[in-house]
């Protein structure tokens, strides 16, 4: 499937959608963040949450006080009416599986990085529910080697921040720390398996977890 690229972020219905979520979530959650003087005011940059839950998509928009776009699974966006609903919010599909069908999204996520927006990608691909995935490397490694194109300089480079979201369990109101993390930037050639590692551990420590011989373990977060 290919995005309609006629539609974008509908900033206006972005900011209605966020005010809502601000006035409905603390009903389900009492949501706490650390670490927002960590995400630059200007220019690009790149917010890679722990992703354990449909609701860290929302937590997310909720943290980060500048408009997002979204990668998401292309499969949320074969419905029309939904379609159009996750565009105007920002969601840009992405086929995990087959990823040349996704050169379009590719392109889109290029010339969103050009403007100076914020996307949302979560390296893990998929939900890890208290524990920690692995980590998909392809997406970033795409965006190392755009940026390598466009040859910007150590002023320009992209931030990558990694994000922990840490859901406490309670009776009522659960609570979730969502503790944003120091930018990461890429210098020279990196690797991108070695880069979404980094990346990796750092969203396991910010979310209270940590990887100990290929099991999973929680710490205090």
């Amino acid at each position: 499937m290919s995005m309609e690229f006629g539609l974008r972020r509908n900033n206006f219905f972005y900011k209605i959608i966020r005010i809502i979520g601000q006035v409905c979530f603390p009903f389900i959650y009492r949501l706490k963040v650390e670490g927002q003087e960590k995400i630059p005011l200007k220019g690009p940059g790149i917010i890679l949450p722990k992703h354990q839950f449909w609701t860290d998509i929302p937590l997310a928009a909720l943290a980060v006080p500048r408009p997002l776009s979204f990668i998401a699974k292309q499969e949320l966006f074969l419905y029309p009416v939904i379609r159009h609903f996750l565009t105007a919010l920002g969601g840009v599909p992405v086929d995990r599986q087959k990823p040349l069908k996704s050169l379009d999204s590719f392109r889109y996520v290029e010339q969103l990085l050009q403007k100076g927006d914020f996307i949302v990608l979560f390296p893990e691909g998929t939900y890890y529910p208290h524990s920690v995935g692995e980590g998909k490397h392809r997406f970033i490694q795409r965006i190392l080697r755009f940026e390598e194109k466009m040859g910007w300089n150590e002023n320009q480079k992209i931030p990558f921040i990694p994000v922990g979201i840490c859901y406490r369990e309670k009776k009522f109101r659960t609570e979730v720390k969502v503790k944003i993390g120091q930018p990461i930037y890429s210098y020279g050639k990196m690797d991108g398996q070695e880069f979404t590692r980094r990346i990796i551990n750092d969203i396991a420590t910010l979310s209270g977890l940590i990887k100990t011989g290929g099991t999973e373990s929680r710490i205090q977060a």
